[in-house]
């Protein structure tokens, strides 16, 4: 998706023709992180209010109707502000209107994210239709312990990104580390275009099975990719890695 920084207008409108045109047997929409917006790096926390909406604000309302109408589930982030502060905000649409959200937990302090939003604690976890998944979104990639699959918690593992072009291949390689080392499918989402201070974003989006292959199929500017259950729980009983993996908790840094 190319993002138009700072047109909530002109990227809901893409949106709209996106989901015109795809697959009657998609099941699942997967969007770049702040796509309504684009990610805002080096603005002030005025200017990010300015950007922020309600969770239950128009483009939440929009999205509810997207997804029921295309009968698709929907996920991204928004930018998003409460009576506590400023959030970059993960989101999971259904079909029925549930919604599910989380925080951005890793804020990316070379943009000056943590300047201006406030981090999360929890990791967005949802069933739908027959899949445990889960999301993260863009740095928190880089943090093997936030990403783990503890007793096979998730079946997939969305990472929806602006992740700057300079940065490709290491937005290839932990992509496909988080797959192998959690025995799930991994569905990284990334943007184009280019932002207002001048970085360039590749499109460079991957649908990686629990192997490590990139199973994504590019058709015009959508990349397609069809999960299997039946193979992944077949791999793990087979190669049951995960039987032996290192129990730890996570504490609270703030």
């Amino acid at each position: 998706m190319s993002i138009m920084w700072g047109d909530i207008e002109s990227n809901m409108l893409t949106l709209q023709n996106i989901l015109n045109s795809i697959h009657p047997e998609t099941d699942l929409v997967i969007l770049p992180e702040t796509f309504s917006t684009g990610f805002p790096t080096g603005a002030s926390k005025d200017d990010v209010k300015g950007m922020a909406e309600e969770d239950n604000g128009k483009t939440i309302k929009v999205l509810i109707n997207l997804s029921t109408i295309h009968n698709v589930a929907i996920s991204g982030s928004l930018i998003i502000k409460d009576e506590y502060g400023v959030y970059n905000r993960g989101f999971f649409i259904e079909p029925s209107g549930e919604c599910y959200f989380a925080d951005k937990v890793h804020l990316f302090r070379m943009g000056g994210e943590n300047e201006v939003f406030n981090s999360g604690d929890t990791r967005l976890l949802v069933r739908f239709r027959g899949w445990n998944i889960s999301m993260i979104i863009c740095y928190d990639l880089r943090f093997p312990v936030w990403c783990r699959n503890m007793d096979n918690q998730y079946d997939l593992l969305i990472v929806v990104a602006n992740w700057p072009e300079t940065r490709s291949f290491v937005w290839q390689t932990l992509l496909t580390a988080r797959a192998i080392e959690n025995m799930a499918y991994v569905c990284g989402v990334n943007c184009k275009g280019v932002d207002e201070m001048g970085n360039h974003y590749d499109g460079l989006s991957m649908a990686i099975d629990f192997k490590g292959k990139n199973i994504g199929v590019k058709s015009d500017e959508l990349i397609y990719a069809l999960l299997k259950k039946e193979n992944l729980l077949k791999f793990r009983n087979k190669f049951p890695a995960w039987k032996d993996a290192d129990y730890f908790r996570i504490e609270n840094k703030k």
